[in-house]
């Protein structure tokens, strides 16, 4: 079935010639008729080369964009090096002497209420965060605003190192959380601006690996500091943070503009001599940086759509469960050793899982069937955790390393699936006119249901609390149920798609079961030169 779109009126289409130029404007902006017919002509050629422009041939013509948004992406390392100790400190004893409180049997443990109102500090400092960014980015670029939070996390690193008490580590986690919210939009906004369709979703899911480069590393600097029985085996931990900050400052400070922001200010220019610095022009000859800016220039004219729940869906499925892996391991039976060991093979499989997801990705799974089976698996193990909980007590330790190869399958089902693929869904379910804000958006609405996850996570798994243990899988598990049929009739699949072919699809509301299956052509009746005002008249969907 064939339906056009509905034709824009005269008077919308005056606008473009006759009234005061804004930013966005600006850069939507020729200066005649016949101008607009070329510049419409060059953006279906620029659009059709990225269409078929394989993995290897994005790589060879845009090596440096990948190098770029490679080093922008590790600033996540920072946020997941953090969250990795400050969870996983729970069962270190060093830590719970230090900050807790001791227990009946002369224990000592963070209490429930503290654990989580540390966790949801940072999540409160990073809803600040991103609010913050949906503005100073669009304001001042996405380097000078990355390049002021580093300079503020360094500041704020101190505060851990040299905190006498739990109310100290609160501080923290909010302060630092601001800087952490706007790394967690920034770097995937600039993956998805700087690079073709070819190479969109191996770099936006790059972050996720970023996230389990830091876990690892924090858990094996916790695991290194188990011998020691000093203030030390904390403070060393807390200490290493500064070493990512300056590295980082330097690299981001070499780095060129997103093109597409500079061409939503306007900056037509500056845009291709950025868009040149990330391309090797010597290895593909048929790039032209006039084409791909021409294109950039039309993409901008789509309105926006957002889809938040790509990323509360992460927490949703299980994944502050999973935080608390070693505080986790510990209450099922683990030795403390162990449960380290347990929780370091786990964000092990958060680095590995993502070129899981590649390889997946490579095969041509689509990013909506990868979202949605990854989350029937999730559904499945998080069950089996929770009758892992009616073992007998005299087969507890068996059921506790049985509960610990579960969540180890969860670990690389999630990160192969849900984990990875959510940062590539929700940087191209976005327009590109206001695609920081609607990443902000996304990402708030993650750190608010992550707040109540880290509210009801430790009481569930702390001792003094409700005690839980495996039967916490039973809950976890009922809400994935839930977020399946939310992705099986909501999430569409991106893949292979330009953003202005996505923006449209939902302009014309396509069903998301049937975005893969939908034929559309952005640039449909350009040859017959009859302006905007034709061109969307003739922009046709055919749905299967």
């Amino acid at each position: 079935m064939a339906s056009p779109l509905t034709p824009m009126s005269e008077k919308d289409n005056s606008q473009f010639a006759d009234s005061p130029r804004t930013v966005d404007e600006a850069a939507l902006h020729f200066d005649s008729q016949s101008d607009l017919n070329e510049g419409m002509r060059a953006a279906k050629a620029a659009t059709d080369k990225e269409h078929n422009m394989s993995l290897l041939e994005g790589i060879r013509l845009y090596p440096k964009a990948v190098a770029w948004s490679i080093l922008i992406s590790t600033c996540i390392a920072m946020e997941g090096y953090d969250v990795c100790l400050l969870s996983n400190f729970y069962a270190f004893d060093q830590f719970n002497r230090k900050y807790g409180t001791q227990l009946a049997d002369g224990t000592y443990q963070v209490s429930a209420a503290w654990q989580a109102g540390l966790s949801n500090g940072a999540n409160v400092g990073e809803i600040i965060g991103l609010f913050l960014n949906g503005w100073i980015s669009e304001r001042y670029g996405y380097r000078k605003t990355v390049m002021g939070c580093l300079l503020f996390l360094t500041a704020f690193i101190s505060i851990s190192f040299t905190a006498q008490n739990v109310e100290t580590l609160q501080v923290f986690e909010i302060l630092c959380g601001i800087p952490w919210g706007v790394f967690q939009t920034l770097t995937i906004t600039y993956a998805s601006e700087v690079c073709p369709v070819a190479l969109r979703g191996y770099l936006t899911t790059y972050v996720n690996f970023c996230w389990g480069l830091g876990q690892v590393i924090g858990i094996g600097v916790i695991k290194a500091m188990i011998g020691r029985t000093d203030e030390w085996a904390y403070r060393i931990p807390f200490g290493l943070q500064w070493m990512w900050p300056i590295p980082l400052f330097i690299g981001v400070y070499l780095a060129p503009e997103s093109p597409w922001w500079l061409v939503r200010h306007g900056r037509l220019e500056d845009a291709k001599h950025n868009l040149l610095r990330l391309t090797s022009r010597n290895r593909e000859t048929d790039f032209d940086a006039d084409e791909t800016l021409a294109m950039m220039q039309h993409t901008t004219l789509i309105e926006e759509r957002i889809v938040c729940m790509c990323w509360a869906i992460q927490n949703l499925c299980g994944n502050s469960f999973s935080g608390y892996s070693a505080y986790f391991f510990r209450q099922a039976g683990l030795p403390g050793a162990t449960s380290y060991d347990f929780a370091l093979g786990q964000y092990g499989i958060n680095m590995a899982g993502v070129f899981g997801a590649w390889f997946l990705m490579s095969r041509g799974i689509g990013r909506r069937t990868l979202y949605l089976y990854g989350q029937c698996g999730l559904c499945v193990i998080l069950l089996c955790m929770g009758f892992l909980g009616l073992v007998p007590k005299e087969h507890k330790d068996s059921a506790a390393f049985a509960t610990g190869g579960l969540m180890l399958c969860w670990a690389l089902v999630y990160q192969c699936t849900v984990g990875t693929v959510a940062y590539s869904l929700v940087s191209e379910l976005s327009s590109r006119r206001l695609l920081i804000k609607s990443v902000v958006l996304g990402r708030n609405l993650y750190n608010i249901v992550g707040i109540a996850c880290s509210v009801l996570t430790p009481y569930m798994l702390n001792p003094s609390a409700w005690n839980w243990g495996n039967y916490a899988g039973f809950f976890w598990g009922g809400s994935a149920f839930l977020c399946i049929i939310y992705t099986y009739f909501r999430i569409p699949e991106p893949t292979g798609r330009s953003f202005a072919e996505l923006d449209l699809l939902f302009e014309r509301g396509v069903s998301a079961r049937n975005f893969a299956k939908t034929n559309v052509d952005v640039f449909y009746g350009v040859e017959k030169e009859e302006g905007i005002k034709g061109i969307v008249e003739k922009v046709p969907y055919v749905e299967a």
